[in-house]
């Protein structure tokens, strides 16, 4: 998986970063938000506040008008929250332990962990409708609990290759392992996975008949 992701993981802004902030900020962005649609407004927020600091100072007027047409307003009120909150009591520099990063404004156990990981290159999961799908096709199906239980087994434990693993499910998810029609013969890890591999015993039955 890592050695298709090598190849074919989208070069988006974010992965090009370590910056926490500029992470945090793309997180709040994609959530239920097209990835295509966040490439454009990015950047854009960014220009107008470059740092934790200046999205705390800023009007909520003015981070509204950055928002504006990205929809799902409650994202950008609980950012600039969270900018106000870093700012005022973390002395503007957010935490690496998800389980600090859970208490702020807007983040969510999946913000947590993404963070944690594509900033601070945290060895820990990050678990988005993406990644649930793919593990519940290839390794267990059940709650959520079980499908982050199985997160946290599969991520390694060196924080570089986790940043790497982490990245490359959430792409195979998005990319191939989609909701509809899932491209398994392109999988690159169709052998190993449960769903790929019923499909398979399947095509080969079908071949079999005719």
């Amino acid at each position: 998986m890592l050695a298709w992701f090598a190849r074919h993981g989208r070069d988006l802004p974010w992965r090009r970063t370590r910056d926490p902030y500029r992470v945090l900020v793309s997180e709040f962005m994609l959530q239920q938000t097209q990835v295509s649609r966040v490439t454009e407004y990015y950047p854009r927020f960014l220009e107008r506040f470059p740092t934790v600091e200046h999205l705390a100072r800023a009007r909520p007027r003015a981070v509204r008008e950055e928002w504006d047409g990205l929809g799902y307003y409650a994202r950008a009120s609980n950012l600039h929250a969270l900018a106000r909150v870093v700012s005022k009591d973390l002395s503007g520099e957010l935490p690496s332990n998800p389980d600090e990063l859970i208490k702020l404004p807007g983040v969510g156990r999946y913000t947590a962990g993404a963070v944690a990981t594509f900033a601070y290159e945290k060895p820990v999961a990050a678990v988005d409708t993406n990644v649930a799908r793919v593990i519940r096709r290839a390794f267990v199906r059940g709650n959520d609990k079980r499908v982050w239980a199985m997160a946290g087994v599969l991520v390694p434990k060196d924080g570089k290759r986790a940043w790497r693993f982490n990245q490359a499910i959430m792409e195979l998810g998005a990319l191939i392992c989609v909701a509809r029609k899932p491209k398994c013969p392109e999988c690159p890890v169709r052998k190993d996975c449960k769903t790929g591999r019923r499909l398979a015993s399947k095509d080969r039955r079908r071949g079999q008949r005719q």
